[in-house]
């Protein structure tokens, strides 16, 4: 019986094809980057204050500087963890009147500024930013701030209610299709969200952004695991992973040579539309065509593969079926992911690592965002933080395999997050190199769980158990804005505490996971059943094999070979 591995293992497992599909899968992976995180740059609040009427006209009668302009006109900082009086309240004066002298012009009204009466902002805000963002257009500020959260959890609710529908498309109907319908309809929401009038449908184009977005990017990183050969099958997924650091790098500069939200998401979803050239150039998996019965097809990818690779196709190849023949397709289903005893435990374990990993990553970068600074290296830094997080995994995950890394970065994470409580504020750079020693830790965790996740399921389950799983991620990602935040309001280092706990759970709970270095990809159920037995080498395995076709006539010695071949 001739299976994918076997024939990838005689026409290349990395040849000229999958380094072209990989090339261009990546560019689907750099371009999910501002879907995820963009709301960093296209949601950003600058500084403000009120605009009150007369303050301009007076400020240049008395040739005030911007300085001075805010110390005499602007109320000074409230009780200590209160919003700051200067942006969203002003002085109920009228700066019109002629009374106002230009040196200390409140000092006639009262002995003491603060013990004037203080309103609301009703003609709206002034910020001090030379670009725009949502924030600014809409007046996203003071009472109606939890409206940028709202914003950044909308994304991820449309990530998690795709999750649920877009897994079982791409493993029912095929990883292309669902490929290319996604990349459109998020390259379309886009640039609606670029033209959108107000904030309601600013969220509903993103909402739906969010249904699709994750379901394209993650039918690209099961394509490119299926194409590749054993051998490879780790490093094109982590180097798929790094593509979205890459997309986070660029998006940093963009961000800061585009300073308007719109054009900035214009810039940023306009070069989606070109990804659909990957209907040429990227064909449907052969796994996926063999789970479902279609094995012409598949032969025809695998000869494909192999010409493009430059190698002859073996003379058997028209055998090509799954590892363990099916009398029936395969369809993947919701209750296949707990149907057995392991794949049921390996599902709980890993919503809750990616639960984890989510709440982690993005409330890392929400707690350093507190402490300010310049908002487009800040981001450029904490991206490149990643790049070396790829490279130890790259290092290390063939010797150590995937669970001890895995566990190893949540420890560090949960770790980093626990220290950083008892690190004075004064302390900022130490405060920063702490946190990104957690940021590198839990972006450890964030692509090692990614691939440990596509090797524990049977390809007619596996991008269904990938989004399904990925799915608290997303939930985690809709409470984090709003979880962070208001932990922040009682003490600012209660959300590390939280983190801190969360991660050194994770980290135990890792080790609970069977071990999938070296193992071919589940193609049955009872492939995945049987990843804790340890693989025999492969030649005993094609031995096996013969075995069983060679006394095909004889049933009971099937079985027994069969069998033999299960019990590695």
């Amino acid at each position: 019986m001739l299976t994918v591995d076997d024939v990838l293992e005689q026409v290349g497992e990395f040849g000229w094809f999958q380094k072209q599909a990989f090339l261009i899968l990546c560019l689907l992976s750099a371009a999910f980057a501002p879907i995820y995180v963009g709301t960093v740059f296209l949601a950003f609040t600058p500084d403000h204050r009120c605009r009150s009427p007369g303050v301009a006209e007076l400020s240049r009668r008395c040739g005030w500087s911007l300085a001075e302009e805010l110390s005499y006109t602007v109320p000074g900082p409230g009780p200590e963890g209160q919003a700051f009086p200067r942006r969203c309240r002003r002085y109920e004066v009228d700066w019109n009147q002629s009374a106002l002298g230009c040196v200390d012009p409140l000092a006639g009204l009262a002995a003491n500024s603060s013990l004037l009466p203080l309103g609301p902002c009703r003609h709206g805000w002034v910020y001090d930013t030379p670009g725009s963002s949502i924030v600014t257009e809409f007046n996203l500020v003071c009472d109606d701030s939890w409206k940028v959260d709202l914003f950044q959890s909308c994304v991820n609710v449309g990530f998690f209610l795709g999750s649920l529908g877009i897994g079982y498309i791409a493993d029912r109907f095929g990883r292309k299709v669902c490929l290319l319908a996604t990349t459109l309809i998020s390259a379309i929401l886009g640039v609606l969200t670029a033209v959108a009038p107000d904030y309601t449908s600013l969220l509903l184009f993103r909402l739906g952004q969010g249904l699709v977005s994750k379901g394209s990017w993650t039918a690209g990183y099961t394509l490119i695991t299926e194409f590749v050969g054993l051998g490879y099958r780790r490093t094109v997924a982590i180097l798929y992973q790094v593509a979205f650091t890459v997309g986070l790098v660029l998006l940093s500069g963009l961000a800061y040579a585009v300073p308007h939200w719109r054009w900035l998401q214009l810039a940023v979803s306009l070069p989606t539309f070109l990804l659909l050239l990957c209907y040429w150039f990227v064909p449907e998996s052969p796994r996926w065509l063999l789970s479902q019965k279609r094995n012409t097809q598949a032969v025809k990818i695998m000869d494909h593969i192999a010409r493009k690779n430059g190698k002859l196709p073996p003379p058997d190849l028209k055998m090509l079926s799954l590892e363990e023949d099916v009398t029936e397709k395969l369809s993947p289903s919701f209750a296949g992911l707990f149907r057995t005893p392991h794949l049921r435990k390996h599902t709980f374990i890993l919503m809750y690592l990616w639960f984890t990993s989510s709440v982690l990553y993005q409330g890392l970068i929400m707690h350093m965002g507190v402490t300010g600074g310049n908002l487009y290296l800040d981001f450029f830094y904490s991206a490149l933080v990643e790049f070396p997080a790829a490279f130890i995994i790259l290092v290390t995950i063939e010797r150590f395999g995937r669970l001890y890394p895995l566990a190893g970065s949540n420890l560090v994470v949960g770790a980093a997050c626990f220290f950083m409580i008892f690190i004075s504020h004064d302390l900022h750079w130490l405060n920063i190199v702490v946190a990104c020693v957690g940021r590198m830790g839990i972006t450890l965790a964030f692509q090692m769980v990614c691939l440990v996740n596509a090797e524990l399921y049977p390809t007619f389950l596996r991008n269904l158990g990938v989004m399904v799983c990925s799915s608290l991620c997303d939930l985690g990602g809709v409470i984090t804005p709003f979880l962070v935040f208001r932990l922040m309001e009682d003490w600012q280092g209660l959300p590390l505490i939280l983190f801190a706990a969360l991660g050194l759970v994770a980290g135990g709970m890792t080790l609970l996971l069977p071990e999938t270095k070296g193992v071919a990809l589940p193609e049955t159920i009872k492939d995945a059943e049987n990843l804790r037995r340890k693989a025999k080498p492969k030649e005993n395995k094609i031995y096996v094999q013969i075995q069983t076709s060679e006394f095909n006539s004889q049933a009971p010695e099937r079985d027994a070979s069969l069998g033999t071949g299960w019990q590695r």
